[in-house]
């Protein structure tokens, strides 16, 4: 049982913390509203599932015998986080208002996870931790999975409702513009460290 309850505080430490998710969810709250955000919370729920039992099953062991593999990954991901970043951070409120932008779609968020170190950290670190050679393996990863959601869900979701929120205060669109640059910002600075040492380990 204690060890149950380590695991919940783990996914709630690690999901209730900023991260690139919960910085492009809030930043969709802000820009486009909940519901037209609910796809993206979406994927973003049910691909860090699949990404957790896949790597739990057995993808986490071919990317051991191919480390190289994993960390092209890692630095296309950075690659891509900052892209999204500078996408976020230039994002005129003219052009939502307009209905020239749109939200992640559950396909994107969903496959985006593949390549968000902080995704990666999270499950292999709940692997590492939360598993043994005592019971069921893969009875072990569906606690795993099924604790990431029930917890998970609950963390992600509250910062779209933040930044749903935040909606209403930023009016302006000079307002909507600097919160954009500063969570444009953000994801930049989120994805820093993990590029850094992705490249030093090539």
């Amino acid at each position: 049982m204690e060890l149950f309850w380590a695991l919940v505080f783990f996914a709630f430490a690690t999901s209730i913390t900023p991260g690139p998710n919960n910085i492009m969810i809030m930043s969709s709250g802000v820009n486009y509203g909940v519901q037209k955000s609910l796809p993206h919370l979406a994927g973003i729920q049910l691909g860090f599932l699949v990404m957790l039992l896949a790597v739990g099953l057995g993808a986490g062991l071919i990317l051991q015998q191919h480390p190289l593999l994993h960390q092209v990954i890692k630095l296309l991901g950075s690659f891509y986080l900052l892209y999204l970043a500078w996408k976020i951070a230039s994002a005129e409120p003219a052009q939502i208002t307009t209905g020239n932008s749109k939200p992640l779609s559950f396909m994107q968020a969903l496959l985006f996870q593949w390549v968000n170190a902080k995704a990666w950290v999270m499950i292999t670190g709940a692997i590492a931790a939360f598993t043994s050679l005592q019971g069921l393996y893969w009875q072990q990863i569906a606690l795993i999975a099924v604790v990431f959601l029930l917890v998970g869900l609950p963390c992600t979701g509250s910062w779209l409702l933040f930044g749903a929120a935040l909606k209403r205060l930023l009016t302006a669109a000079e307002h909507r513009r600097r919160f954009n640059q500063l969570m444009g910002l953000l994801l930049a600075l989120s994805v820093l460290p993990p590029l850094w040492q992705t490249i030093q380990t090539l």
